[in-house]
């Protein structure tokens, strides 16, 4: 698809958020994010990185590394998710600071007010 980089940056958004699979992963980080919580049975010693580990989505969602990896690849491909690793773990959180200036950014390429579509 051709188009600028802002209009790129939303259909990978829209793509993201199109499967109910990702969505459920974009809000298990979010939870995470909220506790502090992880998970493998490391220690929340201040060296584990807060996210959610690839294990835990296939435990949640019935999915297998592979398919774990696609969903978690459109997250990243969208700037939504940020992945950390630690060891041979590789931890998944919400890139809060991106996930805001993309919905910010949809929401002014969507701007429908009164003001611009001349309705009242």
């Amino acid at each position: 698809m051709e188009g600028n980089a802002r209009e790129r940056r939303i259909v990978a958004l829209g793509r993201a958020l199109s499967d109910p699979i990702r969505v459920g992963m974009l809000g298990m980080m979010a939870e995470v994010s909220r506790s502090g919580r992880v998970c493998c049975g490391l220690p929340a010693d201040g060296q584990t990185p807060p996210g959610v580990c690839v294990c835990e989505f296939e435990d949640t969602f019935g999915l297998g590394q592979s398919r774990v990896s696609y969903h978690v690849r459109k997250l990243k491909e969208a700037g939504l998710v940020r992945e950390q690793k630690r060891g041979k773990w590789s931890f998944y959180a919400l890139d809060h600071d991106t996930l805001k200036d993309l919905l910010d950014e949809t929401a002014r390429c969507l701007d429908v007010s009164p003001e611009k579509t001349g309705r009242t």
